[in-house]
């Protein structure tokens, strides 16, 4: 379960993807099969949660993790490396930024 508290020493990730509305779906759907098949079973994975804007252009993921490391792995991961260019086809772009809670408000 997602639990947002700067007291936890977990690694937020943000990645926003840049789609189009004939694209969101699709992207939508790479990306619940793979947290489904491989994301969620890796070291550290906590929880994740998707969002979609109203227009259907951007997708926001906001994932938490053990520690940076546990991120930086799955990234590597030969299956995450074929699924990644897959997604990446399909979008205009993706980056996925590293943050840490401050406050929650």
């Amino acid at each position: 379960m997602l639990t947002i508290s700067p007291d936890r020493s977990h690694q937020t990730v943000l990645t926003t993807f840049e789609v189009t509305p004939g694209t969101c779906a699709d992207v939508l759907d790479l990306l619940s099969v793979a947290y489904r098949e491989v994301i969620s079973k890796q070291p550290g994975f906590i929880a994740a949660a998707l969002h979609v804007n109203d227009a259907q252009t951007r997708i926001a993921n906001y994932s938490q993790w053990h520690a940076r490391e546990d991120f930086l792995a799955m990234l590597r991961t030969e299956e995450m490396r074929a699924r990644n260019r897959d997604i990446n086809a399909l979008c205009k772009g993706f980056e996925p930024v590293m943050y840490d809670v401050v406050s929650v408000l």
